[in-house]
């Protein structure tokens, strides 16, 4: 099998982006990215991001999660601690995030450590998803090899019927993490492949240098 795909080429030519209109703070930036794309490119999924991490065998694997809050602090999703990437985390705490934005032709790259946000927060978030979404979370053995679909369809209908007109909790392998940042990298595309990159990279000091590299 074997397919050419040096011709597929497209031209970006929606924006710029410039050290002289940048904040001092890269969540001030990734915020206003944010808010445009989810406000003019509604054909993104905007919170869709893609989490790297190295997993046990020494290989890195990326999956795409969703991003479910961000603040000063960083970045926090929710997933199953015993998952793989939950078992990579374990291992290795450092991670990458990554955004990709078609159609503003935008790209933002995270270099951060993650760790475990308080169970209490994790709790509230867990009460506040669909009851289906509850019951996924105590269906899966994420990441565990199985035999069938039917399996899993099986173990969702017992469990309906065991939590019919109950609260469901929170399993205490299932919460979130937050991912702190060291390094943030936003992409603009531009013409010619001459695209702007500004990166900024925490200090000692908790304040950012901000420089811009080449394409």
């Amino acid at each position: 099998m074997e397919k050419d795909l040096g011709g597929y080429r497209k031209s970006y030519e929606k924006h710029e982006l410039l050290l002289k209109d940048v904040p001092e703070n890269p969540m001030e930036l990734f915020q206003k990215w944010f808010y445009e794309v989810d406000q003019f490119f509604i054909e993104d999924e905007t919170n869709a991001m893609t989490v790297s991490t190295i997993g046990k065998d020494g290989y890195p694997k990326s999956r795409v999660v969703l991003l479910k809050k961000y603040t000063y602090e960083g970045f926090i999703f929710y997933t199953n601690y015993e998952s793989e990437k939950g078992k990579a985390i374990a291992e290795n705490s450092h991670v990458c995030l990554s955004f990709f934005w078609h159609g503003a032709e935008r790209q933002i790259i995270i270099k951060g450590k993650a760790e475990k946000i308080a169970e209490n927060l994790s709790d509230g978030y867990f009460e506040s998803r669909p009851r289906g979404s509850q019951l996924g979370a105590l269906v899966s053995n994420q990441s565990d090899a199985i035999e069938s679909r039917e399996y899993l369809e099986d173990k969702l209908q017992k469990l309906e019927q065991e939590f019919e007109g109950k609260e469901i909790p929170r399993p205490d392998y299932w919460g979130g993490y937050i991912v702190k940042p060291v390094e943030i990298e936003f992409w603009q595309g531009r013409p010619n492949r001459l695209h702007d990159r500004i990166r900024y990279k925490l200090q000692k000091d908790y304040n950012w240098i901000i420089d811009r590299l080449s394409p």
